[in-house]
Parts: structure tokens; C-alpha cells; sequence
């Protein structure tokens, strides 16, 4: 599927996909719950697997097309370091910060569903960012998946 829509679609609309993905899966959990609203988790554990693999697969494509075939391990690294090291960490620190700060009453009970909505627009807001800032042109003929 990803190199169909790499090619077809380019780098740029296939990572703003994987955002849109993320929007629709937190928002599921936002608004699912385990009775009546279990379809939406169901929906979310599907939508999950392009949310990923847009984002994390694709972005190893682009880098491996990108980088200089001198520096190409060091550049998949470094985008494995930012995606699943150091961004997992820092992402995981803030989050739990500000689920801590921002959704959990004196009792400890949690607001999930303000976390999960939040989640849901911090993608929306990633992916409304990313579409003017990140300037790739597709070359259909150039993508080698």
C-alpha cells in the first residue's frame, strides 16, 4: 500500500495522511468507550496501522532517497533517534506532564477524554502546519519504494 501511495501521491500527502490518521485515531478514543462506543476503539486499533506506517515507513523512504549515499546510515539514524528515541522520550515526558497538570483532579481521576481530544488536535495542528512548511515536489518516475 505505501509504496502505491508514495507514487502515486508523493512524500508530502502521503506523511499529511498519517497525520490525519493520528487526528482520527485519538479522536476515536475520544469519544469511544468500552460499551456502546466500542466500534470507535475497534476503528482506531485499524486506523492505527496507517497512522504508523504512513508516518515511520514512508519517512525512512524519503530519507533513504534524500541523503547522500555517504551519510545514508547516518541520516536513517538520525530519523529513527528523532522518531522513536528522542521524540518517544520527550513525547512521552510532556504528555505525562501535562496529563498530570492539566487533566487530572485533586482525587487523580483522569478527564480522558480532554487528553484524547488534545491529542486529536495536536495532530490536526501538525498536520495543518506541515502542508505549507514542508516544500518536496513530487517526481512520480523518481519514487523508489
Amino acid at each position: 500500500t505505501i509504496p502505491f501511495f508514495l507514487k502515486r501521491f508523493g512524500i508530502k500527502t502521503v506523511m499529511t495522511i498519517s497525520m490525519i490518521a493520528w487526528f482520527l485515531r485519538f479522536g476515536l478514543f475520544a469519544y469511544g468507550n468500552p460499551g456502546s462506543g466500542l466500534w470507535m476503539i475497534i476503528l482506531s486499533c485499524i486506523v492505527y496501522g496507517m497512522a504508523f506506517d504512513f508516518f515511520n515507513i514512508s519517512g525512512s523512504l524519503f530519507v533513504e532517497q534524500q541523503a547522500d549515499p555517504k551519510i545514508r546510515a547516518s541520516a536513517q539514524g538520525l530519523f529513527m533517534l528523532m522518531t522513536n528515541g528522542i521524540g518517544a522520550v520527550l513525547g512521552s515526558a510532556i504528555s505525562g506532564w501535562m496529563i498530570d497538570r492539566f487533566f487530572t483532579d485533586a482525587s487523580g481521576a483522569k478527564d480522558w477524554h480532554g487528553i484524547w481530544t488534545t491529542f486529536a488536535l495536536y495532530s490536526l495542528a501538525m498536520a495543518v502546519t506541515f502542508v505549507p512548511l514542508f516544500k518536496h515536489r513530487h517526481d512520480p518516475h523518481k519514487v523508489v519504494p
